[in-house]
């Protein structure tokens, strides 16, 4: 007989919390004016904020393929009883969320490669040339340095509406969506 969940299993808890504490930061830590910044010569190396936003936006996209993986592999999730407009709510919101979290990092790179300028991750790794980026056809679709702003802007937004119903289920539906994403309390003897 299979029991019903009452939470996620501990691999999908850390992909979620880590993935959100990553993009957090690089949010914070998102550099202003950065193209201007690059045209007249600043690098980006030397800017510790910024090898660290790019750092974190490859972690964030590294960790969201991880959790694609581990989501095909993974025991079957919570089920919680809630209105139809709200299961669908939820799904909308959960995947539109899988697509920022993979569409941010790819507009950064699309917009780095672009416009020739250097990937610089935290150890000093530097990619200072990405030609497949560079002489692609999806260079010349947009402003990819202003659509990766739009898209940092939407995660952000769309992560801060997906916390207020995990607090609302909390505190006011009182249906353990919430705590099914944190570990389970061991119970008293």
């Amino acid at each position: 007989m299979n029991t019903p969940r009452s939470h996620y299993d501990i691999a999908s808890q850390v992909f979620h919390w880590l993935t959100a504490m990553a993009v957090l930061t690089a949010f914070i830590l998102g550099p202003e004016h950065f193209g201007r910044a690059m045209r007249q010569g600043m690098d980006p190396a030397t800017h510790w904020d910024i090898v660290l936003h790019e750092s974190l936006g490859l972690l964030a996209m590294a960790l969201s393929v991880l959790r694609l993986v581990w989501w095909v592999l993974r025991p079957a999730k919570p089920r919680f009883d809630m209105p139809d407009w709200m299961q669908k709510a939820s799904q909308a919101t959960h995947g539109l969320l899988w697509v920022l979290l993979l569409a941010v990092p790819l507009s950064a790179l699309l917009a780095l490669g672009g416009k020739g300028h250097p990937l610089t991750l935290l150890g000093g790794l530097r990619i200072d040339d990405m030609p497949w980026i560079t002489h692609s056809a999806l260079v010349e679709l947009t402003d990819w340095g202003d659509m990766h702003s739009l898209l940092g802007d939407a995660i952000l937004w769309l992560s801060g509406l997906h916390a207020v119903a995990a607090i609302f289920h909390h505190f006011v539906l009182k249906d353990g969506v919430l705590r099914s994403m944190l570990p389970a309390r061991k119970k008293a003897n």
